[in-house]
């Protein structure tokens, strides 16, 4: 008996020492998607994150359709704080997208906080005739056959805002599904897809570089890096509003201490002026720091979640 506590009491005091150590050696990062923006925010966040943390991060993608790969992995990983997540709103629309899914994003998983809201832009190939919005409505109407509407896979932000986009002008297109928004983007660049929709994070140099035309804004207000662009709303298509954001994960039953140092160095991290000047760049912004905490990323997946059930729900898309 006294040789069994002896051995909780010796468990219990290398777990508080391994704690206080904690990070004593790089933190694995997993993405869900190949290069692109959901990457893009990772390593941003990760270099921001190193000297408060006080280590670096390895970033390690494993994309997949929908993004689901990472986040099972995530809950196979061992609960020490040294394997962490960054997901976007797919976390909040897998679970309505899937039938088969294996993991619960609100019972699964430690909540560490958010970082990013990213507006979206719906972008055409260079040679699309429709020069604004109202052409290319009246555009998709007359050749709705033809026309092909490329994303970055079922359950990917693309996806996302090309069915609120199908349902908000009530026109059915064929969808062209990729393995993340690199090669989206590339067939969009080349004229093999007519149009899609994807984060500012991705399609705000090719904007810029007048490498494809631009039709509006997804949010309700114009971006900052884009003044020059109008939302869809103010064009005609009223209340269309969609954000991508994005958010970091634990696996579940890391200690509450980890959690609350991951989450001090994101709210440091969102602070770092490089970070604002470089979300900027990409047409977003680091949300408040008070907001990069597990009790906001939970009440906002939830929130998400219940919004967007309904819309796949209608859409009847499912992915097995």
């Amino acid at each position: 008996m006294l040789i069994r506590i002896a051995a909780v009491l010796i468990s219990a005091l290398l777990s508080a020492s391994a704690l206080a150590q904690y990070p004593n050696r790089p933190i694995t990062l997993l993405v869900p998607y190949a290069p692109g923006p959901t990457d893009t925010v990772a390593r941003i966040m990760a270099q921001a994150m190193t000297k408060p943390i006080g280590t670096t991060f390895v970033v390690e993608n494993r994309p997949s359709n929908g993004g689901i790969l990472a986040p099972e992995l995530l809950t196979k990983a061992n609960p020490d704080g040294y394997t962490i997540l960054i997901h976007h709103i797919g976390m909040a629309t897998t679970p309505a997208l899937y039938r088969q899914l294996r993991f619960k994003p609100l019972e699964d998983f430690e909540y560490i906080g958010l970082i990013n809201e990213v507006p979206m832009t719906l972008i055409g190939r260079a040679n699309l005739p429709p020069s604004n919005l109202k052409d290319l409505l009246t555009y998709i109407k007359a050749n709705s056959a033809k026309m092909s509407l490329a994303n970055a896979g079922i359950g990917a932000a693309s996806h996302l805002c090309g069915m609120l986009f199908q349902s908000a002008i009530q026109v059915d297109l064929l969808t062209v599904p990729y393995k993340g928004t690199g090669p989206a983007m590339n067939d969009l660049l080349g004229g093999q897809v007519d149009f899609m929709c994807d984060q500012t994070t991705s399609t705000t140099a090719q904007i810029k570089a007048g490498k494809v035309k631009v039709y509006g804004v997804t949010t309700l207000k114009r971006v900052a890096s884009l003044p020059e662009v109008p939302t869809l709303d103010e064009q005609g298509l009223k209340g269309f509003n969609i954000a991508i954001w994005h958010g970091f994960y634990a696996p579940k039953g890391t200690p509450k201490p980890v959690i609350d140092k991951l989450s001090a160095a994101l709210q440091e991290g969102l602070k770092d002026p490089l970070v604002k000047t470089r979300f900027n760049e990409l047409g977003t912004d680091p949300v408040d720091p008070k907001r990069g905490t597990p009790e906001a990323l939970r009440s906002h997946l939830k929130a998400e979640m219940e919004k967007w059930a309904p819309i796949i729900k209608a859409a009847g898309v499912y992915a097995d």
